[in-house]
């Protein structure tokens, strides 16, 4: 890999880049706003007054669909679904596994995964 490609990966990594378009494009396509351009001129705004804790980080979904997400993989209704799961859920949602401390032993509860979510 030549250097150059190496410090654009490392570049997109370091600001996590792909996360941001991914949740960008997700925002998109769940709001489906009449003015995408101007939406997303909000949304930006509304992640930089978050980070300055202005305001609050938009987010995808709220906690009922969060709910509904977990019940759909919980199937068996156990009130807990299994950590392989608990990932291949975060990454569709464009959410970093990378930090993930879970052991592949654990259950995951759904507080865990609103958290995590």
């Amino acid at each position: 890999m030549a250097a150059g490609e190496e410090q654009s990966r490392e570049y997109l990594r370091r600001h996590r880049l792909p996360e941001l378009l991914h949740h960008l494009g997700a925002l998109l396509l769940f709001h489906r706003p009449e003015r995408p351009r101007e939406f997303l001129i909000q949304v930006l705004e509304r992640v930089k007054a978050g980070r300055r804790a202005e305001g609050e980080y938009p987010e995808l979904m709220d906690e009922a669909n969060v709910e509904a997400m977990f019940s759909l993989l919980d199937v068996l209704g156990q009130g807990h679904i299994t950590p392989v799961q608990y990932r291949e859920a975060l990454k569709t949602l464009g959410l970093s596994t990378e930090d993930l401390e879970v052991g592949d032993d654990e259950n995951i509860t759904l507080e865990v995964f609103k958290e995590g979510v």
